[in-house]
């Protein structure tokens, strides 16, 4: 029977891990903007408003209008939500606490955002009168294509 080897010699070798110094980071910053989560749930919020203006104002009606409305609400509400519990919860954490806690708070807070979204629109039959679902999947699906759009929009890398 064929044995295989395990020894030093059939590990590739990784490459030393190096953090950056403040210097470093600053620099990757400068070059790396970021796009701040409130400015993309504000421009969800915007878009969501046209979505739902558009609607009415292509249909007539205005239900489909509050039904559009409300699939962009079903985004923007947990959306806005999970942006504030991120920033609150790294705001009052110590940077060893952040660092460890990271992925479990955005694990978490994307459970929320989703169970929320969910409740939305299981609520949605009882809250919106003469409910349009085609316009409220409307609604809530250019909404939430709006984080595509701000990837696109965020500020160019400075050289």
């Amino acid at each position: 029977m064929p044995t295989i080897a395990t020894g030093p010699e059939t590990e590739s070798p990784e490459p030393e891990f190096k953090p950056l110094t403040a210097e470093e980071a600053r620099q990757f910053s400068d070059k790396n903007p970021s796009v701040s989560p409130a400015k993309v749930v504000g421009i969800q919020a915007v878009v969501g408003l046209v979505v739902a203006l558009g609607a009415w104002g292509l249909t007539g009606k205005v239900n489909v209008g509050w039904s559009a409305a409300y699939g962009a609400l079903a985004v923007v509400i947990p959306a806005a939500m999970f942006a504030r519990g991120l920033a609150r919860r790294m705001s009052l954490e110590s940077p060893q606490a952040r660092a460890m806690g990271a992925a479990f708070g955005f694990f978490l807070w994307e459970m929320v955002k989703i169970a929320l979204t969910v409740a939305m629109l299981f609520a949605a039959p009882r809250l919106v009168a003469n409910l349009s679902w085609p316009a409220m999947l409307v609604g809530l699906v250019v909404t939430m294509k709006v984080y595509w759009v701000a990837l696109m929009l965020r500020p160019k890398r400075r050289t």
